[in-house]
């Protein structure tokens, strides 16, 4: 019989998820402030327009934008088993008449009522082959809590651990189980258990989740959906286009032409 894995960490893997906790930490500071001194930017390119100034100003801003998108985490970002290209999760057929992608953070509390509104009601449409979904979890709210990106990264081993339909599974418990942005929030153990309920192995992916195997990958993440000019969760882009309202109106939308809204 395999022997179990156990669930103590040494004091050189607390000291190391210490060091990756300080890392991210360290590169939200360093987000936040470039956003600052961003906004201080367009104030002196506001001002420097009436003295025709603009050059120089659009010269500091470029340079600053530069320096701003070398930042990010040094760990490869090599994806989980299943995961698509954009750093997500599709379900459904290629070809289905409908598409909707969801940017979302498991610790958003407006992306926890959006899934709660919607809940199971897009199962059968994707199983009809209606609509394709892909689901995109990112770590933007790392700067309130270091659970955003563990919770990405749990997802990310469960997908890669056991498949898109208990990682589906999964993401639905991340859901119901949202705590407040202010915390207590849900420690490793927890995140396995969940893992476990969902149908994943616990020798599997325990230690991809204590040790932020896919730390690389959900920071990508992060980085791309940013390039996509992404700033916000939830954000609910059907055929393409984005969509906009309270949870409650983009769940419309969504089932909106499926056999779920009939």
């Amino acid at each position: 019989m395999a022997q179990k894995k156990s669930s103590h960490k040494t004091a050189q893997d607390k000291a190391a998820a210490q060091a990756r906790r300080e890392q991210r930490q360290a590169r939200a500071e360093r987000a936040k402030a470039q956003a600052e001194e961003r906004r201080r930017a367009a104030k002196r390119k506001e001002q420097l327009t009436r003295f025709g100034l603009i050059a120089g100003v659009v010269v500091v801003l470029v340079g600053g934008w530069f320096l701003f998108t070398q930042l990010g985490s040094d760990k490869p970002d090599t994806p989980p088993e299943g995961a698509s290209n954009n750093y997500g999760l599709v379900l459904g057929e290629a070809d289905a008449p409908k598409s909707i992608v969801v940017y979302e953070d498991f610790l958003c509390p407006f992306c926890g009522q959006l899934e709660q509104t919607v809940g199971d009601q897009l199962d059968a449409p994707i199983e009809a082959g209606e609509v394709k979904v892909e689901y995109r979890p990112l770590p933007f709210l790392s700067r309130l809590s270091d659970y955003s990106p563990e919770a990405a990264n749990a997802f990310a081993v469960v997908l890669d651990a056991a498949g898109p339909e208990v990682a589906k599974e999964y993401h639905d418990l991340l859901f119901a189980n949202q705590p407040p942005e202010s915390g207590p929030f849900p420690d490793s153990d927890q995140l396995v258990e969940w893992a476990v309920e969902a149908g994943a192995s616990e020798d599997d992916v325990r230690a991809g989740i204590e040790d932020m195997a896919f730390e690389g990958w959900v920071d990508a993440a992060g980085d791309a959906a940013g390039d996509a000019g992404i700033d916000s969760t939830p954000t609910v882009l059907i055929d393409g286009e984005q969509v906009t309202g309270d949870p409650n109106q983009i769940a419309t939308q969504m089932l909106a032409g499926t056999s779920a809204a009939n």
